[in-house]
């Protein structure tokens, strides 16, 4: 490494320092700042994770991460939080608010009628797009489907990241495609008392597209976040499922020490992407000052985007960033992408014991899920097919892509049933 370059890492991990020392003490003072405006607003305060790793209360269930309560803040326990924090209490006993307000969206999260559309849903299930012969908006022939396939999106998507780059290029009248919103984005509920661990991601998927539609085998898809939902769904029903296409799996071997979090979201001001990716994973209270200044006040940003741009409606990866509360994205973020990566061995050796496919699909440009996720996974499974896309980001290979993509799976699923007929 020549000087100047030394130079500059040296720079920069000093930069880095100051800042996310600020950073830290900003997300400690927000922490008594949001409990007490919550108390106010609501009746009573939910607490955070500060709190519980603070008073040492790490004990939960195993598929928690533990990223929720071991992030290390230096200012977390020092005496003038905990003393804000007292005053806060005794403040808020003189006010004697004794009104607890269980709305369906919290003060923070904004309560329009199209963010809360998913109230209307009495059964709780997630918002399912199914294309396949009978669907009415298809020119197909009307047959009954003989292969079925469930596309899942990743962190802060939603079934558009399918239906509107996928689905009108898969042409053939013999799949029947379901598009789902995962629990906590899009158009699906976001309970305020869920924890969207894999388990409860795993379950609404069953509850609301494998029971209902009574699909005796399937192929699953799966971009980024979505990968780990994928692998723990196909692995629970590994008698039945017929293929898996991983698309940028975020996978992270058991064997490479460090947290999870660290290899994630490392704390770093330069790439721009790196740095958000940072400021949201490791600061419960700024991520949620984030989201209040950007979700709950979307329709605010899509109007002045509209007038930007000049156009009547706003592209759908831009309403897709908004469609979530700080809730289901911070969850999503520790007990899916964090908490659930030690889960992944365990169901890709289950699924690959019971004779299932999986194929990896990773752009050889991805600046968001590192290059070595999908090298390590085929140095510890080499039964996983990879295939590195050249030029491609972590989403170009499909949004940018369409034709190709379709093209890729289409001889997956067809290979299966090859081999099944022969």
């Amino acid at each position: 490494m020549s000087f100047p370059r030394r130079s500059g890492t040296a720079i920069h991990a000093a930069l880095s320092s100051i800042v996310f020392f600020f950073l830290d003490l900003i997300d400690a003072i927000l922490c008594v700042v949001y409990e007490f405006v919550d108390e106010i607003l609501e009746g009573k305060s939910r607490g955070c994770y500060c709190t519980v790793a603070s008073q040492g209360q790490t004990t939960v269930e195993n598929e928690f991460s533990e990223t929720l309560f071991r992030r290390r803040n230096i200012f977390r326990e020092m005496w003038f939080v905990g003393f804000a924090r007292e005053f806060k209490s005794k403040l808020s006993q003189k006010m004697k608010n004794s009104k607890i307000h269980e709305s369906v969206n919290r003060w923070s999260d904004c309560g329009c009628q199209s963010c809360n559309s998913w109230t209307k849903n009495k059964d709780g299930n997630l918002q399912v797009v199914v294309k396949d012969s009978t669907s009415p908006e298809t020119e197909y022939s009307v047959q009954e489907p003989s292969e079925n396939v469930i596309f899942i999106h990743g962190f802060m998507g939603s079934s558009h990241f399918w239906t509107e780059t996928t689905f009108e290029h898969i042409k053939k009248d013999d799949y029947r495609l379901f598009a789902i919103d995962l629990l906590g984005f899009g158009d699906s509920p976001k309970p305020r008392d869920s924890f969207y661990t894999l388990g409860d991601h795993v379950e609404t998927i069953e509850r609301s597209v494998v029971k209902p539609h009574q699909l005796d085998s399937f192929h699953v898809v799966a971009h980024s976040m979505g990968c780990l939902i994928a692998l723990a769904l196909a692995a629970k029903h590994s008698n039945i499922v017929k293929s898996v296409t991983l698309v940028a799996p975020p996978y992270f071997p058991s064997s490479i020490e460090g947290s999870v979090l660290n290899r994630i979201a490392k704390k770093r001001l330069w790439p721009p992407l790196a740095f958000g990716t940072a400021v949201m994973s490791w600061y419960e209270h700024i991520g949620r000052c984030v989201c209040f200044i950007i979700c709950k006040h979307h329709k605010i940003w899509e109007w002045l985007i509209k007038l930007c741009m000049g156009k009547r409606e706003i592209p759908w990866k831009i309403k897709d960033i908004t469609r979530h509360t700080h809730h289901s994205a911070w969850h999503s973020m520790h007990n899916v992408i964090c908490g659930g990566s030690k889960f992944a061995e365990e169901h890709l050796e289950t699924l690959i014991n019971s004779g299932v496919k999986i194929h990896l699909m990773q752009g050889d440009r991805d600046r968001i899920v590192p290059s070595h996720c999908s090298s390590n996974m085929k140095r510890k499974f080499p039964a996983v097919e990879v295939d590195i896309i050249a030029g491609a980001d972590h989403d170009s290979m499909i949004s940018g892509r369409g034709e190709e993509f379709v093209e890729k799976l289409e001889s997956i699923w067809c290979s299966y049933r090859t081999v099944s007929v022969t």
